[in-house]
């Protein structure tokens, strides 16, 4: 297939695009920058210069293509209802585009529902712009929409996300800190699994289907910050619920919540079985502290 991916040169955009080169798929990326389009063809693929404001890029990727991959996100934490805006019209932009082709069309989205349920979120002002839900209205209009849920942890050597994150408050505190009791848990994947399960959503997939990337249904945060605190030699301690933003930071909020789900519809409906390492693993091995010899991103 031809498959056009937005967010293409991202964390797990561009392990998606080595898996559907390394399964022998034409990929288009999309592509915001040279040094992006440069990293973007190094992998195989071709890149089509354009952002999530350029619609006519969207439009053209979409349109001239046998399946869409929709990873890109601003991820605007200053403006939260820009990044919603932007995806939500992104999405309709995608979505008008495919209308009565029947072409699958990926919709990255985060696991904050069971596998059998509908999404929270609904509506332009909801998390995301309620992109999922958005995308799925156009089901009836001839567009195989699929919402491929991702951990709130996609995780490999030099992620830069919420584990990150977590890693750098730890440098710069010099202690690892979980919230409270430290017993809510984060589901967890190895971005290699996430890129495969995308690439075997699109090509089997129906309409409508949620795809629960998860391998390790719920880590406790205290195990993590254990594991964070072993590997760089520093202490473990626990923040109160009500002092985790002047800890963490933006990240507090999150930290606290119980973010554990589950993939068992989805390894038995698609076959997916994860084998890259644990988070744990990945922490131990050096993931978050050791320089980056490459760009993961630009």
């Amino acid at each position: 297939m031809r498959v056009f991916v937005t967010g293409a040169s991202g964390w797990i955009g561009s392990a998606v695009v080595d898996d559907l080169v390394a399964a022998g798929h034409d990929v288009i990326g999309l592509a915001r920058s040279d040094a992006s389009a440069a990293f973007v063809e190094a992998k195989g693929a071709t890149a089509l210069r354009g952002d999530l404001d350029d619609l006519d890029s969207l439009r053209r990727g979409a349109g001239g293509a046998d399946a869409t991959v929709h990873l890109a996100n601003k991820h605007d934490w200053a403006n939260p209802a820009e990044s919603s805006r932007a995806e939500r019209v992104a999405v309709e932009t995608i979505a008008e585009a495919l209308i009565g082709t029947d072409r699958p069309f990926v919709v990255a989205s985060g696991v904050l529902a069971a596998e059998t349920e509908p999404s929270p979120f609904v509506g332009p002002d909801s998390m995301r712009g309620g992109s999922e839900n958005r995308a799925f209205d156009f089901i009836n209009q001839g567009v195989r929409a699929i919402a491929a849920r991702f951990a709130p942890t996609v995780h490999g050597m030099h992620d830069h996300g919420f584990i990150a994150s977590i890693t750098e408050v730890a440098k710069r505190s010099g202690v690892s800190a979980y919230v409270g009791d430290g017993s809510n848990a984060w589901a967890a994947v190895h971005r290699s699994d996430a890129a495969r399960l995308v690439r075997l959503g699109l090509e089997q997939a129906p309409a409508g289907a949620r795809l629960h990337a998860v391998a390790e249904a719920g880590i406790a945060t205290r195990v993590i910050a254990e594991a964070i605190g072993a590997r760089l030699g520093l202490p473990v301690t626990s923040v109160a619920l009500e002092g985790a933003v002047a800890h963490f930071g933006f990240i507090g909020q999150f930290f606290g919540r119980d973010m554990s789900s589950s993939s068992t519809v989805t390894r038995a409906a698609y076959g997916w079985k994860p084998t890259g390492p644990t988070l744990v693993e990945d922490i131990a091995a050096g993931a978050y502290d050791l320089p980056d010899p490459a760009v993961a991103e630009v």
